[in-house]
């Protein structure tokens, strides 16, 4: 009894004790094992793609925390590429359907980290720099979407810009995994260095289906009009080196030429015009004094003085852009940034975004076989006209060629512009730098560049040296309600056309120097047509007995001849 009333007097409180020194340790315990529980379905189901996220930074998308994905001996290689593609017949249009915008949705495939079965990567680079801008410039854009269910256009996260660092199969092999490849339909790839030696192609060798190519090289040969993207090749100086814009105007040098890697024989006609136009034409290479490594890529020399590039390029007015072992070249693209009018000598070459830019109001492009007349071609160009093409060099680098994000956003703009052409950027709006627009004209010179919605006609007219009836047909079309747009071809290139603000008087013009005064200009156009017609096969042209000329009433010519004497009507 004695036991048992000790036991239950001491029983009782011993374990309240109990619960109450080890309740905080259980308690620790139990919230430790739940929050690594809930830690681990964490790491396990959320998403470690990059596809939901908009922060493309490059930490995020380092290869090394990507995904691996073990590519079997087995795995499918697309075709190698079809010419034939065009927009109607390798592209889904239907994909991108309608939307108030008529802006495409672009996807970005998840960055995976690609290798073959024994594990070597399929690239010897990874995610290169370039690529990385771009596809963040692509995220950040009012192009991107990540509903994959949503896009029009799908953009693989395989870097591919540079082909040397590819292995061609296994890029082929890791392309044909991506989910929605479907033979690269709808797929956009970027590549800037395509081809190797021996031959350099001028596109990319990875075999790719009918996927689009934005290409940096393009030849006449490879390119497929109205699907591929002809693009620059970036040049890394381009964000390392600040260049002022530099004031239109002569330079130092009229030529320069700072290549380095030029075949030997364009070198040797280099020289003979070094030798025939003296300082008119600095002719540099590589600095053969200084050790290398970044520093010498930004200097050249010529017999034995330095000089800093790019920044020597804003001291030529003209800076020679030859073809290298390929056909594009970074050097364009320096040129271009010191304001400096490029002159490209590379044949059949496809100029960068060329479906929209209209390169020759910035650049001078002469046959290869000529290059021994590039200075004779050169002088003939008007100095007014080359202070014009000085300052849209400078603006096309800066408007399309300046960063990765400027070239990958023009070249999916212009993608957009086919698949939506009725609200596609106009000439104007692709080749015209921002001015300051004119207030209070009302000169018919000066009507909008860009027609209303409203129907609406261009005229056209062409003269050569009658600034008075130039002056009345200007006058009188400008009447015309339904005028969109007037455009006045100067055929004279002896002398400026007269300015605009000013009225057309021309005391110095006489009746001696009008085009169809000399004795030559009829047996010249007589064989112009005759020429015309034997290639044409037959004679297309009719006799008529009428003219239809706006200011032909105020002429001594019979009634019955004047089609229009009263153009207002029209």
């Amino acid at each position: 009894m004695c036991a048992s009333g000790k036991y239950s007097s001491r029983g009782p409180a011993l374990i309240p004790r109990m619960k109450t020194r080890h309740r905080i340790y259980y308690i620790t315990l139990f919230s430790v094992v739940l929050l690594g529980l809930i830690a681990t379905g964490m790491f396990q189901f959320w998403p470690h793609s990059i596809e939901s996220t908009a922060d493309w930074t490059l930490d995020k998308r380092s290869v090394h925390d990507a995904p691996l994905v073990r590519l079997p001996v087995s795995s499918p290689i697309p075709e190698r590429g079809d010419l034939s593609c065009r927009m109607h017949t390798c592209f889904d249009v239907y994909r991108c359907g309608y939307n108030p915008k008529n802006r495409i949705k672009v996807y970005i495939y998840p960055l995976q980290r690609f290798v073959d079965e024994v594990g070597v990567p399929i690239s010897s680079t990874g995610l290169s720099r370039e690529y990385n801008d771009l596809l963040s410039a692509i995220s950040d854009s009012d192009f991107y979407t990540d509903d994959v269910t949503r896009a029009c256009l799908f953009v693989p996260s395989i870097d591919v810009l540079n082909q040397n660092s590819l292995r061609i199969r296994e890029t082929a092999q890791a392309l044909a995994m991506l989910p929605r490849w479907d033979k690269g339909m709808n797929h956009l790839l970027f590549n800037m260095l395509p081809g190797g030696p021996p031959d350099y192609n001028t596109a990319l060798d990875v075999p790719r289906d009918r996927a689009l190519l934005a290409g940096g090289g393009f030849s006449t040969w490879t390119y497929r009009q109205g699907y591929d993207v002809s693009i620059p090749v970036y040049s890394p100086l381009s964000a390392d080196v600040e260049l002022p814009e530099r004031q239109p105007g002569p330079r130092r040098y009229f030529i320069l030429s700072s290549q380095t890697a030029i075949h030997r024989e364009y070198r040797a006609e280099l020289e003979r015009l070094k030798e025939e136009n003296g300082e008119a034409l600095l002719l540099l290479d590589k600095c053969s004094n200084l050790s290398q490594g970044a520093a010498s890529a930004r200097k050249r020399c010529y017999k034995g003085q330095v000089y800093d590039y790019p920044q020597i390029l804003q001291e030529s007015s003209f800076c020679v852009v030859l073809r290298g072992a390929r056909l594009g070249q970074a050097a364009l693209s320096d040129v271009l940034q010191a304001g400096c009018v490029p002159v490209i000598l590379a044949d059949s070459y496809i100029l960068p975004f060329s479906e929209v830019l209209d390169w020759k109001r910035a650049s001078v492009v002469i046959p290869e076989e000529k290059l021994s007349e590039m200075y004779t071609i050169l002088k003939s160009i008007p100095h007014r006209q080359v202070e014009e093409m000085q300052r849209q060099a400078r603006w096309f680098w800066e408007a399309y060629f300046s960063s990765m994000k400027a070239i990958g956003l023009t070249t999916l703009q212009i993608i957009n512009d086919r698949i939506y052409p009725y609200a596609s950027r106009t000439y104007e709006q692709w080749n015209n730098p921002p001015v300051v627009k004119w207030s209070s004209v009302n000169s018919p010179l000066f009507l909008p560049l860009i027609p209303p919605r409203a129907p609406g006609f261009t005229a056209v007219v062409l003269t050569y040296d009658r600034i008075e009836s130039l002056f009345r047909v200007i006058t009188e079309i400008s009447k015309v309600p339904s005028l969109a747009k007037l455009l006045v071809v100067w055929n004279n290139q002896n002398k400026s056309p007269p300015e605009g603000e000013k009225k057309f008087k021309c005391p110095e013009c006489t009746a001696i120097d009008g085009l169809s005064l000399d004795q030559t200009h009829m047996v010249e156009r007589s064989e112009c047509i005759n020429k015309f017609a034997s290639v044409f096969g037959t004679m297309p042209l009719k006799v008529v007995e009428h003219r239809a000329d706006p200011v032909l009433y105020k002429d001594d010519f019979p009634e019955k001849l004047k089609s229009f004497p009263n153009i207002g009507s029209l």
